[in-house]
C-alpha cells in the first residue's frame, strides 16, 4: 500500500498508467468500438479525414479509425503475452541465480550473456521466418528473446534481499529455500517484476511492429505494424495519405512512452537513489540554497 501511494503521487507514473490503461481498454472493447467493419470498404480509397471517417480510409477504402482500434487489440495482445513469457523466464532465472549463487549464478549469467551478444531483431526475423507468421509464434519469438534484462535486474535485487535480517531469521528457524523464496523473496521482487513487465510490453509492441513492417507479421490479423506495412506497400506516402501511416505510428509511440513512464517510475519508487542520480534544476536550486545556509 505504501508503494501504491508513492506511485500515485508521481504525475509521470499516473500519466503512464492512464496511457497504458486507455489502450488496454480500447483493445478489450475493440469489436464494440469499431465504427465500421475492417473486412470491407466503407469509403473511397485514401479518402481524407472527414465527419464520416474521422481518420480517413486506407487504399482499399477501409475506415482507418476501425483499423487502428482493431490493431490495438492484436498489438496489445502481443505486447502483454510476450512480456509475460519474458518476465516468467527472466524472473525465474533471476531469482534462482540471485538466491543460489555459486554454480547456479555462473550458469545463468553465462547463458544470459550468450543471448545478450546476439542481435535481437535479426534473430527475431530469422526465427519468425522459420516458425511461421502466426501471432502465437510471434509472441514466443519476442518473449524468448526479451528475458535477459529481466534476469539481471531481478538477480541484483535478490542478491540484496537474501542478505536481509528477516531472511536470515527465517533460515535459522529451519525454513527451506522454497518457503523463503515464496514468502520473503517473491513479495519484495513482485513490484520490480511489474515494472519489468510494463517495460517489456513497450519493447514487444515495437518488435511486433518491426516484424510486421517487413512482412513477418500475422497476415490474418490487423495490427499497427501491418497497417503501416500495408500503407507503404500501396504508396500512401506518394499519394500524400499521411492518415494511413501517422495514426498507428502515434499509437505505438504512446504505448512505448506510457510503458516507459510506468516502468521507470516503479523502479525509482523502489530505489529512490535512481531518482536522484541525475541533476535536475529543482534539486540543483535546493542544494545551492542549502549550501548558502550552511555558509
Amino acid at each position: 500500500m505504501r508503494l501504491a501511494r508513492a506511485l500515485l503521487h508521481r504525475p509521470t507514473i499516473v500519466a503512464g498508467i492512464v496511457i497504458v490503461m486507455l489502450f488496454t481498454v480500447v483493445a478489450l472493447l475493440a469489436p464494440v468500438l469499431e465504427p465500421y467493419s475492417v473486412k470491407s470498404a466503407s469509403g473511397e480509397p485514401f479518402a481524407p479525414p472527414s465527419a464520416t471517417h474521422w481518420l480517413g480510409t486506407d487504399d482499399a477504402g477501409v475506415d482507418m479509425l476501425s483499423l487502428v482500434i482493431a490493431g490495438a487489440q492484436n498489438s496489445m495482445l502481443v505486447g502483454f503475452a510476450a512480456a509475460f513469457v519474458a518476465v516468467l523466464i527472466g524472473g525465474t532465472l533471476g531469482i534462482f541465480a540471485g538466491y543460489k549463487g555459486n554454480w547456479g549464478e555462473t550458469t545463468v549469467t553465462g547463458v544470459t550473456d550468450f543471448f545478450l551478444v546476439i542481435p535481437a531483431l535479426p534473430l527475431m526475423i530469422v526465427l519468425a521466418a522459420l516458425f511461421g507468421q502466426t501471432i502465437y509464434h510471434i509472441v514466443l519469438v519476442i518473449g524468448l528473446l526479451s528475458w535477459m534484462s529481466v534476469t539481471y535486474v531481478v538477480r541484483a535485487q535478490v542478491h540484496t534481499l537474501k542478505e536481509r535480517g528477516f531472511v536470515g531469521r527465517a533460515r535459522s528457524l529451519g525454513a527451506g529455500d522454497f518457503f523463503i523464496v515464496r514468502r520473503h523473496i517473491l513479495p519484495h521482487v513482485a513490484p520490480l517484476l511489474v515494472a519489468q513487465t510494463v517495460l517489456t510490453v513497450a519493447s514487444a509492441v515495437f518488435f511486433e511492429a518491426a516484424l510486421a513492417f517487413i512482412g513477418l507479421g500475422d497476415p490474418a490479423r490487423v495490427s499497427w505494424g501491418t497497417i503501416i506495412e500495408n500503407a507503404f506497400l500501396h504508396s500512401a506516402v506518394s499519394a500524400g495519405a499521411w492518415w494511413a501511416i501517422v495514426p498507428p505510428g502515434i499509437c505505438i509511440a504512446l504505448v512505448v512512452l506510457g510503458s516507459f513512464l510506468v516502468g521507470q517510475g516503479v523502479e525509482e519508487a523502489m530505489n529512490p537513489r535512481l531518482g536522484s542520480a541525475h541533476v535536475s534544476p529543482k534539486s540543483f536550486s535546493l542544494r545551492r540554497a542549502t549550501a548558502k545556509d550552511e555558509a
